[in-house]
Order: C-alpha cells, then structure tokens, then sequence
C-alpha cells in the first residue's frame, strides 16, 4: 500500500499518526502542507521539501527529497521562489501524485493539507484522469468553528464534496460535515492523536490518589480560539481555597499575555504559578501525573488532547463544551463541561473540583477505565491499520 500524505510536517499529531504505521511494511510519503523542517519524532517515511539539504535533526530512518537546490528553510531564495511562483507547492503536489502513484492521498487537517491537496484532486479529475483515493480528516476546528465562517465555509464544503473518505475524532462533526455537503465515505471516529502506552504512563503518575496532588494545570493559549485568561480570572477569585490548601498553579503553552497575567497573579495572590517551558510527552504527562484539576478553555475543538492526557493521568478535567467532551467524560462525575468564557460558572466548579475529594478520586478510576478502553495504543493501532485497509477495499464510483 502507497499513502501519500498532505499534512503539517513540523506538527507532533502529523508524527504521533504516521508513526503508528510506520512498521507496517506499507510505502510512506509525506508532503508539507507548506515549507517547513519535518518532525524529529517522524519514522520510516519519505519526506518532500523545497530545499535540497536535509533538514537537521531529521531521524535516520526518514528519506529526504528536496525538489529545488536551494538553501535551508526559510532563507531568502526560498521566499523569493514563492513570490514569483505562487503555486508551485501545488504544482509540485501534482507532480509527484502522478509520479508517485499513491494508491491513497490522505491530508490531515482542513486549513492547510485538505485546501493544499483539493486544487490538484478538482485539476485531474477535470482532465478526466483517475486520482487516488482521497481521505480528508478533520482536524480540531475545522468543521465545527471554520465551516460556519465566510472566509472558509465554502472551501470547507468543497473539501467534503469532493473527499472519497471523511474522518474525525468526533462524532458532533460527523454530522456538522454531513450538513454541509459531505458525500464522501465516513470512516470509524477515534482519536486524531494515536494512542498511549498506559504502562508507562502509569510509571509517570504521582503516587497515591488525586485528592492528595496540589498542581492545578491551566492550558496557556489566549488566541482566536484559547480561553486561558477565563480560567485564571477564575482561580483568582478561588483564592483562600488555594492558599488554604496550598496549591500551586502550572500553566503550559501559555500565550504573551497569559505570561504577563500569570505574572501578576502571581505577584496579586501569593499562589506560586509556573510557566511550564517547551517540553517532552513524558514531560507533560509527568505535570499531569501530579495534577489535581486541569483547566482547558477554548472556544471550539474536537477532541483536545489535553484532555485525554489529563484522563490517562488521573487529573480532574475541568473543559470547555465546544470541544467533544460530552463524548469522553460524564459532566458533573467525571469532570465538568463548562462554557468557555463563563467566569462564574467556571469558578464554581473550580470550587467544587477543590473541596470534593470523593469526587475528583472517584473521576480517575472511571477515566483511566475509559482510557483502558478507549486508548490504549495498541487498539488505537489496530483500528488504523483497519483503517487503511478499509479504504484500500472499499469500491468508490465518482459521478
């Protein structure tokens, strides 16, 4: 089998995805979304970029093409390339489609893979030639928040009309994509992210039950989508129940003015407050093994995978209800499902998740069941390598 892949080549999700392949005997290409250095943790694929030199820290397993022989990424040839050819990345992705032959074209996420690959399905099958196969997996925001947007709506719908196979991670999206034109196959919903290795993710858990963890773990972005200056107004107002029960606060990821007020909360409240540095998986799971309550706030996701972590790891789940969390968690006993921008009410369950060890203790041993059931990365692998064969022997008759 020959998967060629349109994704973010730099994003850890693209590398945790392929991985999970990587030794299954199939013939793997990736190409870049855009320009950019691939991941250090991708294995065993073939890798496209502009620049002819290989990209440092690339793993020896990885097979580098460049297709220009010009500098490094990002130089000042490379941008000047672009502005003279501002289609060649697509012009490029078509070449190798017919060179390459891919029995699939699979482009994870909407934004950059799916509207990079959809150009180029539309050109040939105007000549009239046949294309691979192609899957178009939704990542994040892209049905839920970008497919009631102006500027992406109707890209978003041409995406689902002309994919042979849609998937996702939630079930909320399945529908979200149906409703807005989806004609394409849709595939069994699991985790974009892969699975865990529950064994070692246990080796990396704090002993003891999680009413005794005094972390409380805020994810940090403040962007177009990211809520995290929400929940730190939140935990201010919870402040004598966080001196009382001497509780630091951790913020990972966290965007320039959630450095600024974390700094201040800090300064205002006395309740030490860390900003977690760019850090390995093991890392992360490591704050989450000692994590009392974690905090995600955004305005739209599917799955975060925060909050997977945070179940793995017997963290208390406090996130937001644009995300897929009614799929995962029970609201009110295994976490809290909360509005995104809704201060009262998140300081309320905050509040709650604090002063109730009964009920944060009993939450990790109905999640870390559910993660048994549900991520364990051995079944994860199983149901991608099921997949791809899915695909592989699945007629598709295009009108």
């Amino acid at each position: 089998m020959r998967i060629l892949f349109t994704a973010m080549a730099e994003s850890i999700h693209t590398a945790r995805w392929i991985n999970q392949i990587a030794n299954q005997g199939w013939d793997l290409h990736l190409f870049p979304a855009y320009s950019v250095a691939p991941s250090s943790e991708l294995r065993n694929v073939t890798v496209y970029g502009l620049t002819l030199f290989r990209p440092r820290n690339v793993h020896a397993s990885v097979r580098y093409i460049g297709l220009l022989p010009i500098g490094r990424t990002g130089n000042f040839l490379e941008r000047r390339v672009f502005r003279l050819f501002p289609n060649l990345w697509e012009y490029a992705l078509g070449m190798l489609i017919n060179i390459a032959a891919p029995d699939i074209i699979h482009s994870l996420e909407f934004q950059h893979s799916a509207y990079l690959t959809l150009p180029v399905i539309q050109k040939e099958r105007k000549r009239g030639k046949e294309t691979p196969k192609w899957i178009a997996t939704n990542w994040g925001s892209d049905v839920y928040l970008f497919g009631r947007l102006a500027e992406h709506r109707e890209r978003v719908r041409r995406v689902l009309e002309q994919c042979d196979f849609y998937s996702c991670e939630c079930e909320r999206d399945v529908k979200l994509a149906q409703e807005l034109g989806l004609k394409g196959k849709i595939l069994p919903v699991f985790p974009n992210t892969g699975g865990f290795d529950l064994k070692h993710a246990e080796t990396l858990r704090q002993p003891g039950p999680t009413s005794l963890r005094r972390t409380i773990l805020l994810k940090g972005y403040q962007h177009w989508a990211g809520r995290a200056l929400v929940g730190l107004r939140a935990l201010a107002r919870c402040v004598e129940l966080l001196k009382t029960g001497r509780y630091q606060v951790a913020i990972y990821s966290a965007s320039p003015e959630v450095k600024i007020a974390a700094e201040l909360f800090e300064q205002e409240t006395g309740i030490i407050t860390e900003l977690i540095p760019t850090s390995t998986h093991d890392e992360m799971l490591r704050w989450y093994g000692r994590t009392r309550l974690y905090i995600g706030l955004s305005i739209s996701d599917a799955i975060s995978t925060s909050l997977l972590e945070a179940m793995v790891m017997g963290a208390f789940p406090i996130q937001s209800c644009t995300a897929c969390a009614d799929e995962w968690i029970e609201d009110g006993k295994t976490g809290f499902i909360v509005p995104p921008e809704d201060t009262d009410i998140i300081e309320k369950f905050i509040r709650r998740a604090l002063l109730d060890d009964e009920l944060v203790d009993h939450a990790a041993e109905v999640n870390a069941q559910t993660a048994r059931e549900r991520l364990d990365q051995t079944l994860i692998r199983q149901k991608v390598t099921a997949f791809y064969e899915q695909v592989m022997n699945t007629p598709i008759t295009r009108k």
